[in-house]
This record gives C-alpha cells, structure tokens and sequence, in this order.
C-alpha cells in the first residue's frame, strides 16, 4: 500500500558534521529562530532531488549567513571571497557547462561589495542562478546597515534611522538588473505566508529549471526576516516583512522571458591547442625545451607552501614552479598570500604541480615547505606530512627544525646569493635545491624558461647561476 514519507530532502547532509564535529547536537542549523535561510535551503534541496540534479550541483556562498550552506548542501561546494561569488559561479559555470551552478547571497554581499559582480554577470547572461536573500540588514556581522535597509529603519551604523539625504535609498536589485537586456528571470518573491511561500518555492524551482534548460541568467530575489538583526520576535518578523518590506520592495517579475528562449542542451566550448604556442607567445617548436624530470614517488604531485617575509622574492619562486610545471605539461595552481607591506611583510603562496586534474589552489597539508625565515618556519612547519621535505634558509635561521619525522634540507641561500652578487637570488638558490634535490623538474628546462618569469632580463645571467648553484649544493647533501 503507498504511503507519503516526509522526510529531509536527500540534497541536505542527514547530519551536519561540517557545523559542529564530535559534538551531539549534528541535526540543528545555525540559523536563528525565524531566520528564513532554513525554508530556502528547504526549497533548492527539494528542486535539486526532484529534477536529480545532486551530482551536478555546484553551490556557491561567500560571505555572510550565506557562507554556511557549506555545512548543510550535500553538494558540490564553493566558497568564495565576500561579493565575488558570481565571478566564480561564472567561472565553474564555463567551465562545467553541464553543471547546474547555484550563487545564494546575502543584501550586504550582492547589493554592497558585490555590486558590480551581479551587475556583470546579468549583463553577460551567464547561464547561473542566483538567490538572493534581502533581509534588509547585515545579518552576520552585528545588524549594520545594509544596501536594502529601508529609509527611517534602524540600525547599529543607523541610529537614528537610514535618512536618504545621508546614505540615499535602499537599492532595488531586480528593478536594477530588469534594464539590461541579457538576464531571462527576475522575480521577487517574500517568505511570509502560506500563499507566498508556495510562490517562493514556485520561483526557486522555475530559476534552478532555466539553468537546467540553458535558457540564461536568473536571479530570485527573497524577502526574508532577520529577527535577531530587527530586533523583533520571530513571529512579528514576517508581519514587518508584508507590513513595511512590501511597500518598498514590491513582489512578483520584473522580467520573465523564460517561455519566449527554446530550451537547449549546453554545448562546451571546444579548446583549440593548434595555436597555442602563438596564444603563450612561445616560439615554434620551444616545448620541446621542456621536458619531465625523473622524480622520486616521494616527490611527485607536491603540495607546496613557500614562505618568508615581503622581498625575498617568495611569491615569484611560487610563480616560477607553477610557470615551469604547466610549460612541462603538468596541472598547475598558484594562490598568493602577503601582507600589506611590499617590504618587510609577511608573504607566502601555495603552488600544486599534479599529473593529473587539481580540485583546489589550497594547500592545507603540504609534501615540501620552503621556510625563508623563522617565523615562517614556526607558522607552517606543524602543516608539513610526515616524511615531507623542509628545504629551510640556514642563513637566517639559526638551529635545526624542531620536526624529526621530515626529510630536512639547509640551505645557506642568503649566503649562497650574496656571493653570487645579489641575495635576492635566494629563491632561485632554493628553487635549484629543490629541482637537484627532488628531479620534479628538468634543470635545463628550467633554465630555459627564465625569461617567462623573470621581469628584469638583466637578471637572468644571475639567476642562472644561482639555480645551478642551488642544484649542485643539493646533490652534494
């Protein structure tokens, strides 16, 4: 006999060990009591199981309440910087056509520092969806004025309540957006009643089948209540919201041009290799400079961190291991990281050379850490695998690292640069140590390939020397 099973919808961790690991409570979100994110995660998870979408999701959230969809979507996941979250869906969406690409934002994400990315992205018609949670405050960070907070509200940046002469009115996104010519779905819909609800849903489902059907660029926009941020009881939340959000952010479509595009399948743009030592700006035939070292197992596919302070050329040997290894045919990724001085600060970067396809640019555990100085080596050497390589300027710091279950290698780089005619050949003397010490990499092409990521081309000479210098110091250890 059927019978109905109410439960979670598939597309939802059953527990959500990402919010709270070897804790009891896995079962409850995060979310505030009357908070709407819960019921719109409700509704893309259902759209997602019902159309068997799951495996082809990719849900992006940056900044704000909205970055937490990381704990609960059992799908793939992308965090993104605060605002830019569609530059990447756009991103993931060319480059997995067939994927179904989700960005679900926030008012003080979209509306404030990602302005211009939604603005773009619609433009563009990029063929992304996007949910926009408008609960007319800054949410996460302690209820400051938002973008959509309405005039005369108040707020912790809003005292006395948002005034148009002073900080103008609240933004309306898809009246915004409804003025270009690209986007297929614009709809504004509100998480109160019954009726409404059912509308929400209704659009979410609608917005998520676009993409599905390749029709173009959508975007929902949800009145949602923020009670803790208001500073009202749940219950009287969803009262504000038909009683003073409405009248300023009035519902339904500001455009809909979903039934005039014929739906498609999505066709990945073909890459084209024929040309591609023209569009590297290579000469003909210089790929055969760069060739495969004969790496250890131990050595291969690394996960690298590089650290030190601002000036000791950290970010550019980063850039020359990511250059040489996609020149050599490798899958490359490099992610910088430096603080605000351009001398003095600290600076690291996270470089990965894998034979095969690279998931992300981030290097949690690494295989090899360069350490340029002490602090650096105290930050990042707990981060290191066991039995990973530590290559450590012995110039500058003094004593051995305090690991024992690495393969360590000290190198007097400083040292060695100073009496080549510049310590700023340092990182090359550590790049030669690495390449002699683990073969990843063909010296020669190495060598060769200099020109690619040195900017002063007087400099290459030393350079030059320097990498050598470095391999021979290795191979005599």
């Amino acid at each position: 006999m059927a019978k109905d099973v109410f439960k979670k919808a598939d597309s939802l961790y059953e527990l959500y060990e990402r919010k709270t690991k070897n804790v009891p409570d896995q079962i409850s979100t995060h979310y505030c009591p009357g908070c709407g994110h819960g019921n719109v995660h409700k509704m893309i998870a259902e759209a997602i199981d019902d159309f068997g979408l799951a495996d082809k999701t990719i849900f992006v959230s940056p900044v704000g309440c909205s970055v937490f969809g990381y704990y609960y979507f059992h799908t793939s996941n992308v965090q993104a910087a605060h605002g830019r979250a569609p530059a990447v869906a756009t991103g993931l969406k060319r480059a997995h056509p067939d994927s179904v690409v989700i960005s679900y934002q926030g008012d003080g994400d979209l509306a404030a520092i990602g302005g211009n990315e939604i603005l773009q992205a619609a433009n563009r018609g990029e063929g992304i969806t996007v949910f926009f949670i408008n609960n007319a405050i800054y949410g996460m960070t302690g209820g400051q004025m938002a973008p959509t907070t309405l005039l005369g509200q108040k707020t912790t940046t809003s005292p006395y309540g948002r005034a148009e002469a002073n900080e103008g009115p609240p933004i309306h996104i898809v009246e915004l957006l409804a003025t270009l010519g690209a986007p297929v779905y614009l709809e504004r819909v509100a998480l109160t009643d019954t009726k409404h609800i059912n509308r929400a849903r209704l659009a979410v489902r609608k917005a998520i089948m676009n993409q599905v059907q390749n029709k173009g660029f959508s975007l929902v926009e949800i009145l949602s209540a923020c009670p803790t941020g208001w500073k009202i009881p749940p219950v009287d939340s969803k009262k504000w919201i038909t009683e003073q959000m409405e009248k300023v952010f009035p519902l339904g479509a500001t455009k809909d041009r979903s039934e005039e595009i014929t739906a498609t399948e999505s066709r990945p743009r073909e890459f084209v290799v024929d040309d591609l030592h023209r569009r590297l700006d290579l000469e003909t035939g210089e790929d055969e400079l760069y060739r495969h070292g004969t790496p250890d197992p131990n050595y291969a596919n690394p996960r690298v961190k590089i650290a030190g302070f601002g000036g000791q050329g950290v970010l550019l040997l980063g850039v020359a291991l990511a250059d040489c290894g996609m020149r050599t045919g490798y899958q490359v990724s490099w992610l910088p990281s430096y603080g605000p001085e351009m001398r003095g600060g600290t600076a690291n970067c996270h470089v990965r050379i894998s034979a095969d396809p690279i998931g992300s640019p981030v290097v949690e555990q690494s295989d090899v850490l360069f350490a340029f100085n002490k602090p650096s080596l105290e930050k990042f050497e707990e981060d290191l695998r066991p039995r990973g390589l530590l290559l450590y300027d012995s110039s500058l710091i003094d004593g051995a690292p305090g690991r024992t279950d690495v393969e360590l290698l000290a190198v007097p780089a400083t040292k060695m640069a100073d009496e080549l005619g510049s310590t700023k050949a340092a990182n090359m003397v550590m790049l030669g140590a690495y390449i002699g010490r683990t073969g990843l990499l063909d010296l020669a092409s190495v060598v060769a390939g200099l020109p690619h990521f040195i900017k002063a081309k007087h400099t290459i000479p030393l350079n030059e020397k320097a990498l050598r210098a470095g391999a021979e110091f290795a191979a005599r250890r």
